[in-house]
C-alpha cells in the first residue's frame, strides 16, 4: 500500500504543479470562445463548467479506467509507473493540449486538426481512422452491456425468436440513437452528472475499504520478483492495455465536444486536465483492487472471497481473471447491496455512455468533412441513419464470430494508442510553430509511437519473440528521431 499511496499523492501533485506548468505553456485568454461565438442550440452552447468536467470526465472513462486498470495489474506493481507518469506527463497533457486546440479552432474536431498541423493527407487518413475507431466503440460498448444485462433477465420470446441479447441491443441502439440526435444539454447535460458522480463515489468508496483492509500486496520495488499473471512481455503490451488512466486517443475525439461549451478558455486545466488526473485515480484504485485480487500474499482476493461465501453455490477453483466479474465481485463484497447497484453502473452505464458520445462524435466529425450543417434534425438523421447501420453490421459480425469481440477490442486497443500518436505529433508541431518548449509533448509522442508500431509488429501481424520488441522499438525511435530533427531544421530555414 505505500507504493499506492505514494502513487495517489504524485497524481495530486501533478494537477497543480504540472498541470499549471503545462496551463501557462499554452497561455489561455479571454478571447471568446466556440460555445459564444458559434452558438446554435445542439452542439454549441455554454454549460456550467462543474457539468462540463463531470461529462468530460464520463465521456473518457467509460469502463477504460476499471477494465484497463484490471488487465493492467496482471502485470504486477510496475502498471504504477504507467497511471503515474504516463497520465501526468502523457495522458493529461494530450488531453488538456488537444482540448484548447480544439478551443482555438473553433471547436475543430481531432481529424481537423490533425490536418491542419500535419497536413491534408494526414488527415484524410486520421477521418477515416477516427471513424472506424468510434464504430468500434459503439459496437464494443453495446454488445458488453447487453451482454451483463442478458445474463440477468430478458424477455424469453425475444430471446427464442430473435436471438440472445437482442431485447438490450435494441433497447441501448435506440438510446444511443436518441442521445446522438438530440441537443447536448438535453439527454448528456441531464443524466451523466449522475453516471459521473455515481463511478467516482464508488472509486472514493473502495480506495476507503483499500485502507481499511490494508492489502498485503507487492511493492513497486520488489516488481521484478513477481510471478505475474499476464504471462506477455511488459513492453509493448502493458502500454496497449492500461490506455484510459494513461494516455488515450479517444479522449481526443471526446474533448471538442466539450470545448464547444466551454465559457472561458481558462476552464481548461480542470475541465481537460483534471479530467484525465481524476481518470488517472480511478484507474489507480483499480489498479490496487486487482492487486490484491492476484497477488495478496496470504489469500488472494478471489479465495478469500470464495471462504466468504460471496460465491453462492458458484465455487472458485482458480484465478479470475475476467474483469467484469472481478468488479462485481470486489463490489458486492466491500461495498454490499450499494456497492452492487454501484458495480451495475460501473460495468453497464459507463460503456453506454461512452458509446453514445462516440457515436455524437463520429456524427459530427463526418458532417464536418461533407459540411453539412447540423443544427435541424434532418440533417442529423442524414448521417445517423447509415452510420448506425455500419454499427449494426459491425456488431452482427462481432456476434456471429466466437472471437469477433477479442479481435474488435484488440484492433481498439492499438487504434486507440496510435490516434494519441497523431495528435501528439500534431501538438508538437503548434508549440514549435508558436516557439514554446515543444519537449513536453515530443518525448510522449516518440515513446507511443514507439510502442504502437513494436506491438503492431510484434504482436498484432506477427507473433516475434520478445527480442524482437526491443529490435524494433530501437528502429521505430531512430527513425522517429531522424525524421523529426530533419523536419525541425528544415521549418527552422522555412
Amino acid at each position: 500500500m505505500i507504493t499506492f499511496t505514494l502513487s495517489l499523492v504524485a497524481l495530486v501533485l501533478g494537477y497543480f504543479i504540472y498541470g499549471r506548468f503545462v496551463e501557462r505553456v499554452f497561455g489561455p485568454d479571454d478571447r471568446p470562445t466556440p460555445a459564444v461565438a458559434k452558438a446554435d442550440g445542439v452542439d454549441f452552447m455554454v454549460l456550467p463548467g462543474w457539468k462540463i468536467f463531470m461529462i468530460q470526465f464520463l465521456n473518457i472513462a467509460g469502463t477504460g479506467p476499471i477494465f484497463g486498470a484490471i488487465m493492467g495489474a496482471m502485470f504486477g506493481p510496475v502498471a504504477y509507473l504507467w497511471i503515474v507518469l504516463g497520465c501526468i506527463f502523457a495522458g493529461a497533457t494530450h488531453d488538456y493540449l488537444s482540448g484548447m486546440l480544439s478551443v482555438r479552432h473553433g471547436g475543430a474536431n481531432q481529424p481537423e486538426l490533425i490536418g491542419f498541423y500535419l497536413g491534408k493527407t494526414t488527415k484524410q487518413v486520421m477521418l477515416v481512422f477516427s471513424v472506424f475507431l468510434l464504430m468500434m466503440v459503439g459496437a464494443v460498448f453495446v454488445f458488453s452491456p447487453a451482454k451483463i444485462l442478458g445474463d440477468m433477465w430478458e424477455p424469453a420470446v425475444v430471446s427464442d425468436n430473435l436471438g440472445q441479447y437482442t431485447f438490450w441491443i435494441v433497447i441501448i441502439f435506440i438510446y444511443y440513437l436518441i442521445a446522438t440526435l438530440m441537443p447536448i444539454d438535453k439527454i448528456i447535460g441531464k443524466i451523466y452528472p449522475l453516471f459521473a458522480f455515481s463511478l467516482l463515489f464508488m472509486a472514493a468508496s473502495l480506495m476507503v475499504m483499500l485502507f481499511v483492509k490494508m492489502p498485503n500486496i507487492p511493492e513497486l520495488w520488489e516488481g521484478l520478483s513477481v510471478d505475474a499473471f499476464d504471462a506477455r512481455s511488459v513492453f509493448p503490451c502493458l502500454f496497449i492495455t492500461i490506455a484510459c488512466g494513461a494516455i488515450s486517443g479517444f479522449h481526443a475525439t471526446q474533448s471538442p465536444l466539450m470545448a464547444r461549451c466551454m465559457k472561458n478558455e481558462r476552464q481548461g486545466r480542470p475541465i481537460f486536465y483534471g479530467a484525465m488526473i481524476t481518470e488517472g485515480i480511478v484507474a489507480l484504485i483499480w489498479a490496487t483492487v486487482a492487486m490484491y485480487f492476484f497477488y495478496d500474499q496470504s489469500m488472494p482476493g478471489y479465495m478469500a472471497i470464495a471462504n466468504g461465501g460471496i460465491m453462492e453455490n458458484n465455487v472458485i477453483t482458480g484465478p479470475v481473471k475476467d474483469a467484469p466479474t472481478i468488479v462485481t465481485l470486489i463490489s458486492k463484497d466491500w461495498l454490499l447491496t450499494f456497492g452492487g447497484i454501484l458495480a451495475l453502473l460501473g460495468v453497464v452505464a459507463a460503456p453506454i455512455t461512452s458509446g453514445d458520445t462516440a457515436l455524437r462524435s463520429c456524427r459530427l466529425i463526418i458532417a464536418d468533412f461533407v459540411k453539412m450543417e447540423q443544427r435541424s434534425i434532418r440533417k442529423r438523421l442524414y448521417i445517423s441513419i447509415p452510420l448506425f447501420a455500419a454499427v449494426m453490421a459491425l456488431l452482427i459480425w462481432q456476434m456471429g464470430d466466437k472471437e469477433g469481440f477479442n479481435k474488435i477490442w484488440s484492433w481498439f486497443g492499438w487504434s486507440n494508442q496510435t490516434l494519441s500518436v497523431f495528435m501528439l505529433w500534431a501538438i508538437t508541431v503548434f508549440l514549435v510553430q508558436q516557439k514554446k518548449p515543444y519537449v513536453i509533448t515530443l518525448i510522449p509522442a516518440l515513446f507511443m509511437t514507439v510502442v504502437c508500431t513494436t506491438f503492431l509488429i510484434t504482436q498484432q501481424l506477427f507473433t516475434l519473440d520478445s527480442q524482437w520488441n526491443w529490435i524494433v522499438a530501437g528502429i521505430t525511435l531512430a527513425v522517429s528521431a531522424v525524421w523529426f530533427c530533419l523536419w525541425y531544421r528544415k521549418y527552422q530555414h522555412q
